[in-house]
């Protein structure tokens, strides 16, 4: 099986709730975040709402939004 291109669209005459939609990640330049993948970091720049410019001291990336595996500290 496969995963669906996109998520499913809640009816407006749904007995069910509709999912709830978490807000958007911010971050703003000198945060301290973590990252699953590159560990510590510090953000050095900002895209607004397109990627973050981490500083993981050993390499300085690039990271696209949602930012899901990336977390503020």
């Amino acid at each position: 099986m496969t995963k669906p291109a996109a998520p499913k669209r809640h009816l407006p005459t749904s007995p069910f709730k509709a999912p709830a939609t978490l807000p958007p990640k911010q971050f703003a330049v000198g945060d301290q975040v973590t990252h699953d993948m590159y560990g510590l970091g510090r953000v050095t720049g900002i895209e607004e709402g397109i990627a973050a410019v981490v500083d993981f001291g050993s390499a300085e990336l690039r990271i696209l939004s949602p930012y899901s595996k990336m977390t503020k500290l």
